[in-house]
């Protein structure tokens, strides 16, 4: 689904967009970290915000993440993963593209997993 280029992008620090819909159908986008493996987009963070909730309840959301005229954009169904193994996965590959994130006994984790991606020119592998 991603070339290499678009996988390099993903490894680069830059923040990303999340965009979900709150209760009243509106957007509600706010900037995040996010990482990406194996066609799922994580971003951690504390369970009960705003982002987390909206995500659980309306089960989809969006990522997108620019720098220039490069650009990447997921969107696709999201869950909220309150598991030690998924939160610690999701520490360690931010950990890898951002930093260590400072401790938090409320981390909670944002799988969303791909379903459609756009990007620039040569991020995605239909782009050829």
């Amino acid at each position: 689904m991603l070339t290499d280029l678009a996988r390099e992008f993903l490894s680069e620090y830059h923040l990303a967009t999340l965009s979900t819909l709150d209760s009243r159908g509106r957007i509600h986008s706010v900037p995040v970290g996010i990482t990406y493996l194996d066609g799922i987009v994580r971003v951690i963070g504390s369970r009960g915000s705003q982002k987390f909730v909206n995500a659980e309840r309306s089960g989809r959301a969006s990522v997108n993440t620019v720098d220039g005229r490069r650009w990447i954009s997921f969107e696709g169904p999201a869950r909220i993963r309150t598991d030690h193994e998924s939160i610690a996965l999701a520490v360690a590959l931010y950990a890898a593209r951002y930093r260590q994130p400072r401790p938090n006994p409320n981390r909670v984790v944002l799988e969303l997993t791909v379903e459609r991606v756009l990007g620039s020119a040569g991020m995605r592998a239909s782009d050829g």
